[in-house]
């Protein structure tokens, strides 16, 4: 009998390959601290609220959760939700926590903020309560800037973008007074719990539109269209947009699609709020054509230059971009409008010379982003917003509204085509850089990227 135990024996550690056959002792579970889990929601929260892409968030997540030896962690991040669950070992069940992204605040301060606390925790430079205490301070913390000027910002966008589409002093101050007016109203629907959808159609149309119609009626009907055209670049959705893309490209596609559908439906408020102003104008014969709608210079002209710059310095102020991000961001503008120039005059198209504009500056955004170590988001969005296509979209809702129907929704895909023109743009120009780079946040580098991996589309 003996001899048959020790056969069997003999023959179980072969086929395990030298395992003993009896089952070892248990080891004692690792230990899940409840306060890193937490840490790393938190940080995950405030960075996708803060208008982080969805690959960058989970990178810090992960980062954080390695920092503070959480035990085989799994991540996921969506553009409404987080969870973490780690795995103690050991047959002990897995701890799991979650939580819901119920608002979104553009706050690129408090995103550079974030950044700076990961990349500290990911090296050892911070314990466990002192990353919390951290992440407190930056929650509670105030912004670089006073709301008012937050508010002012938007107003500044349309002055600057009326100029740019060829509008004089008077134009310039008339978009700022409708935009803040628009922006007003839009914030006492706010406060009663009217839907955002609700509060940017009745932005635009009392901001892009109701004051630029009484422009038009009082005989200045090329006026009120450079109006419009500036007033609706304050509200078209740059920082969704570019995330939306990001995510999509990188194999996130939930939040892509999500995104996607956020910036679908911000500019069809605007759209809805245009095309009710412009219908009623159309139907009291207020003097409103095509031929009043304003073309975007083909020169270099100095002032187009300069409000170019301003357009994308006061889009930063209204994103609460740190400080040091200004002038990069003014730069950056008058780079992008430049460029875009001077492709035009090498009969590029419009769509494809914004394409390789937003390319340009995304990769130049990246690497002084990298050099500062700090979130290329806050270098990158700004900077696009003098190629936002504010005149295609309103010279669509009049082509709609005055007998061109089909023409009108050539305008309008035309709009969408250099939106996404420029988004796949500056993510193509953070990719090019990435591709050099060895390491990322939280020393998640090249070969880091799951999406990279060779699908052929299966």
């Amino acid at each position: 009998m003996a001899d048959i135990r020790e056969r069997l024996r003999r023959t179980w550690y072969a086929l395990m390959d030298g395992t003993p056959a009896e089952p070892p002792e248990d080891e004692p579970a690792e230990v899940v601290d409840a306060r890193a889990i937490d840490l790393v929601l938190r940080v995950g929260e405030l960075l996708v609220a803060s208008g982080e892409s969805t690959e960058r968030v989970n990178e810090a997540m992960l980062s954080l959760a390695v920092a503070y030896e959480l035990p085989r962690v799994e991540v996921q991040v969506t553009f409404t939700s987080l969870m973490v669950s780690a795995h103690p070992g050991a047959g002990a069940p897995p701890v799991t926590g979650a939580r819901a992204i119920r608002r979104r605040t553009p706050a690129f301060w408090r995103l550079t903020a974030l950044h700076s606390l990961v990349q500290d925790a990911s090296i050892g430079m911070l314990e466990l309560e002192e990353a919390h205490r951290r992440l407190r301070e930056i929650k509670r913390g105030r912004g670089p800037y006073p709301p008012w000027l937050i508010v002012v910002s938007l107003g500044l966008i349309a002055a600057s973008a009326s100029v740019l589409v060829g509008g004089g002093p008077l134009v310039a101050g008339t978009a700022f007074v409708a935009t803040l007016l628009g922006d007003r109203a839009a914030a006492a629907l706010a406060r009663r719990g009217v839907a955002e959808f609700f509060q940017l159609a009745v932005a635009a149309a009392i901001g892009a539109t109701a004051a630029a119609m009484v422009v038009a009626w009082a005989g200045n009907p090329a006026r009120a269209s450079t109006i419009v055209t500036g007033a609706i670049l304050a509200l078209l959705p740059g920082r969704p947009l570019v995330a939306s893309i990001q995510d999509g490209i990188t194999g996130d596609l939930v939040s892509a699609g999500a995104r996607l559908l956020e910036v679908f439906f911000i500019v069809a408020a605007i759209v809805s709020g245009l095309g009710v102003v412009v219908y009623a104008a159309v139907k009291l014969d207020v003097p409103i054509d095509v031929a009043h709608l304003p073309d975007s210079p083909a020169l270099l002209q100095p002032v187009s230059v300069l409000a170019a710059g301003a357009v994308s310095l006061t889009f930063a102020l209204s994103l609460a971009a740190p400080r040091q991000v200004l002038p990069a961001a003014a730069l950056g503008g008058s780079l992008i409008w430049i460029l875009y120039v001077l492709l035009l005059k090498l009969e590029v198209t419009s769509v494809l010379a914004s394409a390789v504009s937003a390319v340009v500056v995304g990769m130049l955004g990246s690497l002084l982003a990298r050099r500062h170590q700090a979130p290329a988001l806050p270098y990158i969005v700004p900077v696009i917003g003098p190629l936002l296509p504010g005149t295609l979209l309103y010279r669509g809702m009049v082509e709609l509204n005055t007998g061109s129907p089909q023409t009108g929704m050539l305008s309008l895909i035309g709009a969408l085509s250099t939106a996404l023109a420029l988004g796949a743009g500056v993510n193509l120009g953070r990719e090019l850089v990435r591709a050099f780079q060895r390491v990322g946040l939280g020393a998640s580098g090249r070969w880091a990227r799951p999406a990279a991996r060779r699908t052929r589309g299966y």
